[in-house]
């Protein structure tokens, strides 16, 4: 059974730190796309960043460059996601998503999402 977990949400003043993980089980890791996608309060989802499968090449929404990183360790089957300088505006559900995408099948997988609430 496939499952990704999300740890390392919590509670932050303006300006703090977190970082987040999602671990893998049951997949293939290392040949999969991750993605970091959040919820705030009453609003929709929005995808805050992506690493890729091969090139570990990444990408970020513009609110969040030059303060968050995304990586990866295959060999721990683990995404992370550092977050500096938070802001208020960054409270939201995080969650992680991974997409494998061999043209005539398709895996998708959805984690079960950690609570990030910053505070002024």
């Amino acid at each position: 059974q496939v499952q990704l977990v999300e740890s390392g949400g919590g509670l932050v003043q303006r300006g703090g730190s977190l970082r987040l993980s999602c671990a893998g089980f049951g997949l293939t890791f290392a040949a999969y796309k991750m993605y970091w996608v959040r919820q705030a309060p009453g609003k929709g989802l929005e995808c805050v960043s992506v690493i890729n499968d091969g090139s570990g090449s990444t990408w970020y929404t513009d609110s969040v460059k030059g303060r968050f990183t995304i990586s990866r360790d295959n060999t721990k089957n683990t995404m992370y996601l550092q977050m500096n300088n938070l802001k208020p505006e960054d409270t939201a559900e995080y969650y992680c998503y991974c997409v494998r995408d061999e043209g005539v099948i398709y895996w998708s997988y959805w984690g079960q999402g950690t609570q990030v609430t910053v505070y002024s």
